[in-house]
């Protein structure tokens, strides 16, 4: 009996082992496949929001204010002439857990465009945030996340008042504007240090100009 339960027992410890060797192949295999899907997906978003673009460079120094909202990603994005605003692809949690949206700012202090890159709340109900046939305004066929193309981050971002909420589902709807509200600001603060410190390096040598010309006087 008790060799029966040891053969019984080493039998079991192969195929959890088998399993889980074949699991971990498995899982190396899918997990580079959904990086780079998730890549695909991401270019493709930054190219929508920003369609002039053709350089997205990376930002590594930008942290996001809010704890309870994390910035995954952050890139300047700019054309062949000129820069063109700021991209955040940020998380944070909703209804059925973390919420990821790409956040585009222009340099006009708006949104550029949202872009929902993963949700899993309740289907007909949060999952209309990620819809592009679900419209918050009917007459006009805008969508939840289209709503927020041209709007100003000095506007309050309070569902509603100044945003519409998804119909049934206000916790998405809150918590979605929270994490676009919070890039948004960022965003903002980011580029206006990056234009003052532009701002004082131009300064700086016309400065040292004149107080040569003035020693030299």
């Amino acid at each position: 009996m008790k060799k029966d339960m040891v053969k019984l027992g080493i039998t079991l410890a192969l195929f959890a082992s088998l399993a889980c060797a074949s699991l971990a192949v498995v899982y190396s295999f899918t997990k580079e496949s959904i990086e780079k899907q998730s890549e695909m997906q991401l270019t493709a978003s930054l190219k929508e929001v920003f369609p002039e673009a053709s350089v997205f460079d990376q930002v590594q120094d930008l942290a996001s204010p809010d704890p309870n909202v994390k910035f995954e990603a952050v890139y300047e994005v700019k054309s062949d002439k000129a820069p063109l605003g700021l991209a955040i692809k940020a998380t944070g949690s909703s209804y059925g857990g973390n919420a990821t949206l790409l956040v585009a700012v222009d340099l006009h202090r708006s949104i550029a465009g949202v872009r929902v890159m993963e949700l899993k709340d309740t289907p007909g109900l949060g999952m209309n945030a990620s819809s592009p046939t679900y419209y918050v305004d009917k007459t006009k066929k805008t969508t939840f996340t289209g709503q927020f193309n041209g709007k100003y981050l000095t506007d309050a971002f309070e569902v509603k008042k100044d945003v519409i909420a998804i119909t049934a589902a206000t916790i998405t709807s809150k918590s979605l504007t929270k994490i676009i509200k919070t890039a948004g600001d960022a965003a903002i603060a980011y580029m206006d240090k990056k234009a003052a410190m532009s701002t004082g390096d131009a300064g700086a040598p016309a400065d040292a100009n004149a107080q040569t010309q003035a020693g030299g006087n």
